[in-house]
């Protein structure tokens, strides 16, 4: 082999240490932030506070109480994995037996370690490890669940925001889910189409109530939205219907309500998978007029039919979409319900709807236990 040969080789060995050291280092930068071996920094400081507590509690113990040791093992219970949390356990059952060794028997002083000190160390180890089981189930780390729950709570809403409206036009929205959660089995998803003179809205009320149904609306807002203006308009239920039967759920069914409106002409139609009808409010004679669609709920049979219900909002003219959480109740059926909620929006004819769709849920549905939701579409006088 020549010298220069050899330089070359010498030179592959280099970059090719080089080029492991770095997928070496990003491999880690990787399982750092997906949770595999992130708790390795959060056990070594762990174990070393451990033997600084059993120090504590042996030079005074006045200050540092033998329970003390609790503390490492509720933030293990928190951090750690299972299999480093009995490592950190190992550690904890043998600062206790020190301390008890060096204190002598329980009965001898106040500050010996008696079985109650190990029964809560032992409780709270207990609990730890149940924390750190349900973790390694879901596979999130308890650092970045809050912080996945907020995004996901963050996406929600904005997928739940209505584009903005031209001149003449504006809309009021509410959403209150069941027990004052964030999380809600109704969800709103609009697209403005056909050149932005065309708003599509579609909402949706996801059989159960809130954190119960928060999962499988998340899931179906996205799919929704996803279909919303991609097919025309008389394609959107079918297809939505479509995909929860395929989705096999055991309490799959949803009801919706599907709005197609011209922001020029006023003109509508409403197509409904078995929600209750909106509500459009005539300016000229200042009442109410249902307005029922038909077709079934969504995800119970295959090839159901939706038929559109046609109208026009005129200067002045209000449309409602709401939920049944809205208007049904134990104490109430549907019709009172609805009678209740015309009457409260009544108050808004003359000064306006702005802000009236969370003071209507306010009014009418304010300690319901079930997701509220309430829109309304206003074409100026």
């Amino acid at each position: 082999m020549t010298t220069g040969q050899g330089t070359e080789a010498l030179t592959a060995r280099v970059h090719k240490s080089l080029h492991r050291a770095r997928t070496g280092v990003r491999k880690a930068g990787v399982d750092y932030f997906r949770g595999d071996g992130s708790d390795r920094f959060a056990l070594a400081v762990l174990l070393l506070a451990i033997p600084a507590l059993a120090a504590g509690t042996l030079g005074w113990p006045e200050w540092i109480a033998p329970t003390a040791l609790v503390l490492p093992v509720i933030a293990g219970g928190l951090l750690l994995r299972p299999a480093n949390l009995l490592i950190l356990y190992a550690a904890s059952a043998a600062a206790l037996v020190v301390e008890a060794a060096l204190f002598g028997p329980y009965d001898e002083g106040p500050e010996r370690i008696t079985p109650g000190t190990v029964l809560v160390v032992a409780a709270a180890g207990f609990a730890g490890l149940l924390i750190a089981q349900f973790r390694s189930r879901v596979g999130v780390p308890w650092r970045r669940g809050g912080t996945m729950l907020f995004d996901l709570r963050e996406r929600i809403r904005v997928q739940s925001t209505l584009p903005a409206l031209p001149e003449g036009w504006h809309h009021e929205m509410a959403l209150r889910p069941a027990g004052g959660q964030f999380f809600s089995g109704d969800f709103v998803v609009a697209s403005r189409t056909h050149g932005g003179r065309i708003l599509e809205v579609v909402l949706t009320d996801v059989s159960g109530k809130g954190m119960d149904a928060a999962s499988r609306a998340l899931l179906l807002s996205g799919a929704f939205g996803g279909l919303l203006g991609s097919l025309p308009p008389h394609g959107f239920l079918p297809a939505a219907n479509g995909y929860l039967l395929r989705q096999d759920w055991d309490e799959g069914f949803a009801t919706s309500i599907h709005l197609v409106l011209d922001l020029e002409s006023g003109d509508y139609e409403l197509l409904s998978a078995g929600h209750l009808p909106a509500l459009q409010l005539s300016a000229g004679s200042g009442r109410w007029e249902e307005k029922p669609g038909e077709g079934p709920l969504l995800g119970v049979f295959d090839g159901a039919r939706f038929d559109p219900v046609k109208g026009t909002l005129r200067p002045g003219d209000v449309l409602m979409l709401f939920t049944d959480g809205l208007v049904e109740s134990a104490e109430r059926d549907i019709t009172e319900g609805i009678d209740r909620l015309t009457g409260e929006a009544d108050r808004y004819v003359a000064s306006g709807f702005a802000g009236a769709a969370w003071h209507l849920i306010e009014a009418v549905a304010k300690d319901v236990n079930d997701d509220r939701a309430l829109l309304l579409i206003c074409r100026d006088a």
